[in-house]
């Protein structure tokens, strides 16, 4: 299943999202320079830690969180996260810092793991609680099954305490935490609800010395076609957002269906279906889309130029896919608007086009007489998407 659009948070967002829902979170301040962040910390107070803000797991390992002891070691250690690359556990990235997110100690006695997600195949939401904290849910899930415990959530139950303290007792949380873990469960899943998330994960959820439990990280995804309702989100301090959702934003404004993907390859289709299909067959013959994007069942010349303009914002795109199957759309107004925009946009890029249905003659009898170089066209979709893969394949070499 591809992915659906959606807002990541960066975890300072996330942990204010969750203060204003109630749930405990450590004192913190964000910083993008240095001075910032040693002003930060001097407020805070001492210890207090330096977190690089990316949109990727890892940070720890990848040294893009340190503890600062004193002034000295908040600025080393803030000279030396911002502006870092940090690539994620699976090699995802690299992500560059440009914020630092600078937060109050906390005396930790334990680490759990907790989440929220909806679960698409079961159509509920998914409450997960572990006493396994600090690793990610598939390692814990490799290492001990049975230390996860998953709940699905009764849309006619809901999840109040009772349901919240069952899934504690049965993850074996401590006795002596477990009341204020079962309440921040309950925090949790309102918190989901009332933003439209799609998912909200802790990892750590703490027990500290005290016998508080807080939020010790914030991974949170808003669904964006529920934002409208949500001004509050608005209110968030505004963070530098790596790539993902750049292009989307693009496409929004210019009023295409876009999500962005791993790949490296561009797709543009008109219909939701053929751009599935699309999606499908250049993994079928080998290679990885950079994004799925349906310029719409009527697309005129001015789209195609948009569609092109957003496609190749994204550096990782090196070979673009054009799939069109002319209905209401027509081969012709496709071909002019790639015509039209090898001419305003920049385009250093193999393009390989693949027109059927109405006009398509017509269309490909265009793009002939422009003889515009590096274009590729090909009769059929697998044709196609062979031939982008070669080409993208070529590029990357």
């Amino acid at each position: 299943m591809y992915p659906l659009a959606a807002l990541d948070l960066l975890e300072y967002q996330g942990k204010q999202l969750f203060a204003g829902h109630g749930v405990p979170v450590p004192e913190g301040r964000v910083a993008d320079t240095v001075e910032g962040a040693v002003e930060a910390a001097e407020e805070i107070g001492y210890p207090c830690v330096i977190k690089a803000q990316v949109q990727i797991g890892g940070r720890g390992k990848a040294g893009g969180i340190k503890v600062a002891e004193d002034k000295a070691e908040a600025e080393e250690h803030a000279k030396a996260i911002l502006g870092m690359d940090i690539r994620g556990p699976r090699g995802e990235g690299p992500f560059t810092v440009h914020q630092v997110w600078v937060e109050r100690a906390s005396n930790i006695e334990a680490e759990y793991y907790a989440s929220i997600i909806l679960d698409r195949s079961a159509k509920k939401l998914l409450a997960m609680l572990s006493t396994m904290g600090g690793m990610n849910v598939e390692e814990i899930a490799e290492k001990d099954p049975d230390a996860l415990v998953r709940r699905h959530v009764e849309p006619h139950e809901g999840f109040g305490d009772a349901q919240a303290a069952a899934l504690a007792s049965d993850a074996g949380v401590a006795e002596d935490a477990r009341e204020k873990t079962a309440e921040m469960m309950v925090k949790l899943y309102n918190a989901f609800n009332e933003s439209d998330a799609t998912l909200i994960e802790v990892n750590p959820l703490v027990v500290t010395k005290d016998s508080d439990v807080i939020a010790l990280d914030a991974k949170v995804t808003i669904d964006n076609s529920a934002l409208f309702r949500h001004e509050d989100l608005a209110d968030l301090e505004e963070g530098f957002i790596e790539d993902p959702h750049e292009q989307e934003r693009m496409a929004k404004e210019k009023g295409l269906t876009y999500v962005k993907l791993d790949g490296d390859i561009g797709i543009l289709g008109n219909g939701a279906g053929l751009c599935m299909s699309t999606l499908d067959v250049v993994a079928q013959a080998g290679g990885a889309p950079a994004n799925f994007l349906d310029a719409g069942g009527g697309s005129k010349a001015e789209a195609i130029i948009d569609a092109l303009t957003v496609i190749t914002s994204d550096p990782k795109v090196v070979a673009i896919l054009f799939n069109i199957f002319g209905g209401i759309t027509r081969g012709d107004e496709i071909a002019k608007g790639i015509i039209e925009a090898s001419q305003k946009v920049d385009i250093d890029l193999p393009l390989v086009v693949r027109l059927d249905g109405t006009n398509s003659e017509e269309g490909l009898g265009l793009l002939a007489d422009a003889d515009l170089p590096n274009l590729h066209v090909e009769k059929t979709m697998l044709g196609a998407a062979e031939k982008v893969v070669e080409l993208a394949k070529a590029e990357s070499s």
